[in-house]
This record gives structure tokens, C-alpha cells and sequence, in this order.
């Protein structure tokens, strides 16, 4: 079987995949790693704000040259807008997008924010610090989380949660990836049927877009870490062996 690198999102570290990803992919086998996306190693980093798409791949590309063999990119919310920018121009056996940032783009997901929270929205531009829109267990909840995870996991996971790059943002509101060049990539692509932040319509659309496979799950954005992540696992686990 081929190695799998696991890539986090906005906010996140390797860590939303050790806790349950990782192991469980390295019991079944695999050579599993979480790629670690620089400065997010504390809440407000310096320079995180102003980190670029382009050092999160450099990120990206030095992490998969550590592992056997070009590994499957299993890639969650920004982090999968990075795989897809990764897939132009570096070859894997196959990829796993997960409540991923559209090849079109973040614009549909800031405007359905600003929309509940304008004032929010304001302050993340007027700051280039995007950390308020996830700033407490209950706004977490709001963009990460459904209802069934329970109270006190939202408090932990909360409470790793970081700033992150303003330029990264902006970059996948205007950038876009190559989309001919990404379908050579055998593709799944995971949504949640109660994401906030990545519409099922956003995922669908990704989906058409690189002729890839799609699974919907009824949970919210972090499937990772939702009550059904196990079940997420197995189906991760069931397209790379079907490779």
C-alpha cells in the first residue's frame, strides 16, 4: 500500500489528524504521517499573517519526500486547496479531499460567514487575523463542529486551535488551481451534510470538477474528528485499496 500524508486546514495542526486519523491508518498498515504546515506551532505565531499558499506547499512537498514512495494526500479544508496546487506539478497514487476549499475558490464560503457575521468578517480584514472567527468553543462549534460532538471535546479542540494566514486566505479567493492538470490524480471527495463553512453543493461541485468519487457524510466540517470519523477512515481507506 502506498504511504498516506494527512494535510490540516485553517486554524489546525497535525494534530486534528493524530488523533485518530493516523492511528488508525498505521494499524492497518500504512506508512501514515500528518504533514505539519509552518507556524502553528503557537496561537499567533509570528508571521504567520502573512505566510503564502506557496510556503504551505513548500510545507507540503518536503513532507512527502520524507515518506517511501509519493504518497496519497489525504487533505482537509485549505490544507486540501494546497493538495490541489500540490497535484499540479507533483505525482501521487491518488488523493482524499475532505470538506476541501473548491478549486473556485474560498468566495462562496466568506460570504455565507459574512452574512451571519458581518462585523466579524470586518474585524478579520481590518486585522488580517482570521483566529476571532474560531475564537471560542461556541464559534468553533459554529464553523468546525455539530451538535453531537460533545461539550468537552469542542473546549479541547478549541483550545489547540491557532491564527492563521491572512494572505493564505485572500490567495484562495482570487487564486485558483489548474484543473486539468489535478484530474490525472485519481480523486475521492469527502463533505459533510451539516458543513457551515463548505457547502455539500461547494463539495459536489469540487467532486464534477476533477471527475473524481463522492462520499457525504451527515456531519459537520472536521469530519476528522466527528463521532463518525471512524466510518470516515473506512472509506478513505477502501478508495486507496481499490487503487
Amino acid at each position: 500500500m502506498p504511504p498516506v500524508l494527512f494535510v490540516h486546514g485553517l486554524w489546525h495542526g497535525p494534530w486534528c489528524w493524530v488523533e485518530h486519523m493516523v492511528p488508525w491508518f498505521r494499524s492497518r498498515g500504512y506508512e501514515a504521517q500528518a504533514a505539519t504546515l509552518r507556524r502553528h506551532d503557537a496561537r499567533h505565531a509570528p508571521g504567520l499573517r502573512t505566510t503564502r499558499i506557496k510556503e504551505y506547499l513548500d510545507d507540503v512537498v518536503e513532507a512527502a519526500s520524507r515518506m517511501s514512495s509519493p504518497p496519497v494526500v489525504v487533505a482537509h479544508s485549505m490544507g486540501g486547496f494546497v493538495a490541489q496546487k500540490y497535484l499540479e506539478d507533483h505525482i501521487a497514487p491518488a488523493a482524499v479531499l475532505v470538506a476541501s476549499v473548491p478549486p473556485s475558490g474560498i468566495l462562496g464560503a466568506s460570504l455565507r460567514y459574512g452574512s451571519r457575521h458581518p462585523l466579524r468578517l470586518l474585524r478579520v480584514n481590518l486585522t488580517w487575523s482570521l483566529y476571532g472567527v474560531v475564537s471560542t468553543p461556541e464559534r468553533a462549534r459554529e464553523m468546525l463542529f455539530s451538535r453531537q460532538l460533545p461539550d468537552d471535546l469542542v473546549h479541547d479542540y478549541q483550545a489547540k486551535l491557532t491564527d492563521d494566514s491572512y494572505f493564505v486566505y485572500t490567495g484562495m479567493l482570487f487564486g485558483r488551481p489548474d484543473i486539468a492538470r489535478v484530474r490525472r490524480t485519481p480523486m475521492l471527495v469527502i463533505g459533510g451534510e451539516a458543513d457551515k463553512t463548505i457547502s455539500p453543493a461547494e463539495v459536489a461541485a469540487t467532486a464534477k470538477a476533477y471527475g473524481a468519487e463522492l462520499t457525504m457524510f451527515p456531519d459537520a466540517h472536521d469530519l476528522m474528528l466527528e463521532p463518525g470519523w471512524e466510518k470516515v477512515a473506512e472509506r478513505i481507506d477502501a478508495f486507496i485499496r481499490a487503487r
